[in-house]
């Protein structure tokens, strides 16, 4: 079978919700992915933060054909020692003293949010705030809390209670609390909004106003999460700063669908049984992975691979900025990274993907460039090359 084979099975069978690149790929490791014409890519957005670790990293794999041996799936009304492991595992490394719920993804990690949320405003008070340029997932409610337009259009009427407001605004926040809010909702980094990072002194500003008014922070690290941006959380980059809830995904269990939201004790017990359920959430399966994921990212030491390749990263970008006039800025923190471009993005991003250098492009001129968290410098060095050949042909 050919790529384009595939191609005319997914025009008559597959549903048309994607803009799909004409590539079928069929294997990786690491880095590297190879498509069904033996083509190898270097992949420096691996299953858009998914795969944080690479493609099929040893210990997941390990993890994961032991325990398909041996229990795939339980319902959560029996008790599952992985999932205890598991939980006591994502609060320490969150540092939250609080409770785990485990679902299938950041949307459904998401939902739980918002309605745990609301419990808590005893259905009085609940409002939720989000910023513009915001995403939180495709679901009806998290469309709705996204701040952007594009991903509501067709989908009316939507879910009432959310209110959007400028990010890094503090006066705006203030200018909503006539509303009674619940919870202010946001990503300390937008990436589907264009890797615009929080301000240190707006998320302290927040978090005061937040406290004053007992109002919850939601901190959605469904992208920043897992060692994203050189640390557990992005949270933890803002000293004394500590939300409510968090919302985990993506990266959580190596390629495997896990979705978790945290929250502290005392918002936690608003949830009672039979409130809120996952059929899926946190099998054996996802548990086992998810575990094989934190023990590598600890004995790798890859926190600080992450802040060490970050940081090279970061620097190679900027003297590309130096260089082509085309480059508008670099921003972003750890290995999540973006390039915003003054034109010819499109054109860039497709140059990329001709040349086996897959990255992402959002808002339409802002490479986004997330690559595994043991990148080594040897492939940033592709990388950047890569890039750097296009930007030369395009200036």
């Amino acid at each position: 079978m050919k790529t384009r084979d595939v191609i005319k099975l997914y025009n008559k069978y597959v549903m048309n919700t994607y803009s799909r690149i004409s590539i079928s790929l069929v294997k990786g490791k690491g880095t590297k992915l190879v498509d069904l014409e033996q083509n190898q890519y270097l992949d420096f957005f691996p299953g858009w933060g998914v795969s944080i670790l690479g493609h099929c990293p040893p210990k997941v794999v390990s993890h994961v054909k032991d325990q398909v041996r041996k229990l795939i799936h339980i319902p959560n009304n029996y008790y599952n020692h992985l999932q205890a492991r598991l939980a006591k595992m994502i609060i320490r490394i969150s540092g939250i003293k609080g409770k785990v719920f485990f679902c299938n993804s950041g949307a459904e990690a998401n939902e739980a949010a918002f309605k745990l949320a609301r419990a808590y405003g005893r259905e009085e008070r609940f409002v939720i705030i989000t910023m513009y340029n915001s995403f939180h997932g495709r679901t009806l409610a998290c469309i709705s809390a996204t701040g952007q337009e594009k991903y509501k259009k067709g989908f009316g009427p939507l879910v009432p209670g959310f209110v959007h407001i400028p990010f890094n605004d503090i006066r705006a926040l203030k200018n909503c609390l006539k509303k009674n809010p619940v919870a202010v909702m946001l990503e300390l980094i937008q990436g589907e909004g264009g890797i615009n990072v929080a301000c240190y002194d707006y998320v302290m500003e927040l978090q005061r106003i937040c406290r004053q008014h007992d109002i919850l922070i939601i901190i959605d690290e469904v992208q920043t999460g897992m060692g994203r941006t050189g640390k557990w959380f992005a949270f933890q980059h803002f000293d004394g700063f500590t939300p409510d809830i968090i919302t985990i995904a993506k990266g959580i269990a190596g390629g495997l669908p896990m979705g978790i939201m945290v929250a502290r004790d005392e918002v936690a017990e608003y949830f009672k049984p039979g409130m809120h359920a996952s059929t899926f959430g946190g099998s054996p399966l996802v548990c086992k992975a998810a575990l094989g994921v934190i023990d590598t990212i600890m004995k790798k030491k890859l926190l600080k691979n992450t802040q060490d390749m970050g940081n090279y990263l970061w620097e190679k970008l900027n003297q590309l900025k130096e260089k082509y006039e085309i480059i508008k800025e670099i921003r972003g923190m750890g290995l999540m990274l973006g390039m915003e471009l003054k034109d010819k993005a499109e054109q860039v991003y497709q140059r990329c993907v001709d040349k086996k250098l897959l990255i992402n492009l959002t808002q339409g001129k802002v490479l986004r460039i997330m690559p595994p968290l043991n990148v080594t410098r040897k492939e940033i060095d592709r990388a950047v090359y890569i890039l750097e050949t296009v930007l030369k042909e395009l200036s």
